[in-house]
């Protein structure tokens, strides 16, 4: 895989989707007929027939050949977080020896992948292996391209044999379908009869570490868990702020370099990339698509990102908080609806009637923030987000809209029926008919808020940056589709349409209000100030996870047909033993790294001090330091043999629990994370206290200022 191109030979035209069947490309390949039969199925009008998903096939495979791949593969995304992928290969033998190229179009539209393996959550028993992908004729297939080696890689959904959905795709893909059907409805009772469909789209920020591949094959921390569960700040840190968008290193502008062009060549288009706060921390930002499409592209930077920076003697780090006392690392979810003529929704606009069309869909959104907070805590509640949230720039648990003081100013206004004072001092009465200019950047941005609205978009800080972003999305969708569908039953039955906008605006963000905070989310003032609202603080996975199954939220997912029950609880089931089985990962590692070398290097070292005191002591001399030195190291020791055996006794414990997957990761964070804690510090002060040249590992000076 090459890392530089010649663009006074090759232009980035030429280089750009190369590897993307793109809709272009389909456009130059398939017949004009077939062409216009599968955008009607994009766009959910028809269902592909054989004979074209033949030529199609056909098509694709020709394409593909044409790039060097020599397998197709059905990509999907189970409910590991990860991706996964079965490759075939196109080439088939034939009697007289020779070989077939082979791609049919039910190869294209289905697969059957073994689904056994995967998390299922008890949807399916152990000996119910068949899955099915069906081909997502939404998103484009690529050629995914490892150092030559390249396969066509077809994006699909996964399902059971009895059509349950064992990926983060396919709920996905219902959440878009049901905010469709509900802002269309909304549309069409405010006289718009153009727009024919809504869709979320995304735009992510991708943030991520890269340290040096010799120094992360050393440190067993990163290579099981992806973060380190020992470790300390030497004397800096990121309190100079002097990484954030400093003049890239020429190691990382390299990387930099090879990253976009292979994202190029995949049709994937990064708009930004910087240094981020944290050394060694940076982001990348793709723009805005469809959710689903977000949603593939994101998955593949992310690997592309890993295998990139290999190819540069790196290793790039997704775990959301990898370092502790720096930043973490979140994936900022910006979200906005667009209709399929161009209107952004959460645009204020210019005319009274868009005015009133972006606060009514505003209002909604604060609503369904509101009434269903717990849901998107639930979308982001993983281990790992549970290290981040709460400091260094990643948002509180507890979630909360930032609106700004204009726009809430303007809703006060409005609920309360005054008017506004502008700074010349002029009064403006604030009807449907006039609001004042709201130009997009007419407010800051809150680094502490979880859910901030940014001038024509949402941005939801709270995913992080290992995340799919299928569920956040999902969840996100699911929530703003029931309160459109709410606004869209009281707008067909009412006499007055516009004034019925004008009630539900004054009656939902009077009713929700209690979720707009616009000052620093991270001041106790605040923890309090929420509970006096009556604003859940789920601060760990696993309490958020309980409420999974709640009832308001499975009778609202089996409403707009996004989760069934048995998909709703497989999930809660499948996410718990997750959490469990990665701090069970983390704990035991901590163990074997405290009792097989940290322990042991210090011990060397205190055996070297003693052994100075005992020849001072010979030579009538006497160190006070070395005794206070070697005392506390003592006494440090004893500590972590201490912590490190209990927390031994407590994993036998966990495993021996029969109570079943919440109980157990109650216990694990309840009883286990405390102790983790513990020998965390026992561990860090050793590493404090204990020459560098006994240490065993490399530490964060090694890990974070070297590149």
């Amino acid at each position: 895989m090459t890392n530089s191109v010649d663009f006074s030979k090759t232009s980035m035209a030429e280089i750009y989707g190369s590897n993307c069947f793109s809709d272009a490309t389909m456009k130059e390949h398939l017949p004009k007929k077939v062409y216009e039969e599968l955008k009607a199925v994009q766009e959910g009008k028809l269902s592909l027939s054989l004979p074209s998903a033949e030529v199609i096939a056909k098509e694709m495979k020709d394409w593909a050949i044409s790039k060097g791949a020599t397998h197709f593969t059905h990509w999907f995304q189970p409910l590991t977080g990860l991706t996964a992928e079965k490759q075939d290969s196109f080439i088939s033998p034939s009697h007289d020896g020779k070989i077939l190229v082979e791609f049919n179009g039910k190869e294209l539209i289905q697969g059957e992948p073994d689904a056994s393996s995967f998390p299922n959550g008890g949807l399916r028993t152990t000996f119910e292996a068949r899955g099915y992908t069906a081909w997502d004729t939404s998103s484009p297939a690529v050629i995914k391209d490892a150092n030559g080696v390249k396969i066509l890689a077809i994006p699909t959904a996964f399902v059971s044999y009895h059509g349950e959905a064992l990926d983060k795709k396919v709920p996905l893909l219902r959440s878009m379908a049901a905010i469709d059907t509900q802002a269309i409805r909304v549309l069409r009772a405010l006289g718009n009869t153009t727009s024919k469909r809504v869709f979320p789209n995304v735009g992510p920020e991708q943030e991520y570490f890269l340290i040096d591949e010799a120094l992360f094959e050393k440190r067993p921390d990163l290579r099981l868990c992806g973060r380190t569960v020992f470790g300390t700040l030497g004397a800096k840190g990121q309190e100079m702020a002097d990484h954030y968008f400093g003049a890239i290193k020429e190691r990382v502008a390299l990387f930099m370099a090879e990253l976009n062009l292979q994202l190029w060549k995949l049709g994937i288009s990064a708009k930004t990339q910087h240094n981020e706060v944290a050394p060694n921390q940076f982001e990348i930002a793709t723009v805005y698509d469809s959710a689903n499409i977000s949603t593939d592209t994101n998955q593949l930077l992310m690997e592309v990102i890993k295998t990139v920076a290999k190819h540069h003697h790196m290793v790039a780090l997704l775990h959301e908080k990898p370092f502790a006392q720096v930043n973490g690392s979140g994936k900022h979810n910006n979200w906005s609806l667009a209709t399929d003529d161009g209107q952004n929704l959460l645009s204020p606009g210019d005319s009274p009637e868009e005015n009133a069309q972006f606060l009514l869909f505003l209002t909604g959104i604060i609503s369904a923030v509101d009434e269903y907070a717990t849901l998107l805590r639930i979308s982001t509640a993983t281990a790992g987000n549970d290290y981040r949230l709460g400091a260094h720039e990643a948002p509180p648990a507890i979630v909360s809209i930032f609106l700004g003081d204009q726009l809430t100013e303007i809703l006060d206004c409005i609920t309360e029926e005054r008017p506004l004072v502008k700074q010349n001092g002029r009064l403006i009465e604030i009807g449907l008919s006039t609001i004042p200019d709201f130009p997009k950047d007419a407010i800051d941005r809150n680094r502490t808020s979880p859910f901030a609205f940014t001038g024509n978009k949402f941005e939801f800080r709270m995913v992080g940056s290992s995340q799919s972003l299928a569920g956040p999305n999902t969840m996100l969708n699911a929530a703003v589709a029931d309160v459109l569908c709410t606004i869209a039953d009281r707008l067909d039955t009412c006499d007055d349409v516009m004034a019925e906008v004008r009630s539900i605006i004054k009656e939902f963000y009077r009713d929700h209000k209690r979720i707009i905070f616009n000052g620093n989310g991270y001041c106790e003032e605040w923890v309090r100030e929420a509970e006096k609202r009556g604003l859940e603080n789920l601060d760990c996975t696993v309490e958020a996870l309980s409420h999974l199954t709640d009832s308001k939220y499975i009778e609202m997912l089996q409403k707009h047909r996004i989760f069934s029950f048995s998909e709703l609880r497989s999930r809660q089931e499948i996410y718990l033993d997750a959490y469990c089985k990665q701090i069970n990962i983390e704990a035991s590692l901590m163990i074997e790294m405290i009792k097989n070398n940290i322990i042991g290097a210090s011990n060397r070292y205190l055996i070297e001090i003693l052994s100075s005191v005992q020849l001072q002591k010979a030579n009538g001399l006497e160190s006070k330091q070395l005794k206070v030195i070697s005392r506390m190291l003592t006494e440090c020791i004893d500590k972590a043999i201490v912590d490190a055996n209990l927390l031994e006794s407590l994993l036998s414990e966990a495993n021996e629990l029969d109570k079943g997957v919440l109980a157990a990761a109650r216990f694990f964070r309840t009883k286990i994370v405390p102790v983790m804690k513990d020998l965390r510090l026992d561990g860090d002060e050793l590493e404090k206290l204990t020459v560098r040249s006994y240490w065993p590992f490399p530490t964060y000076e090694d890990m974070l200022f070297r590149l």
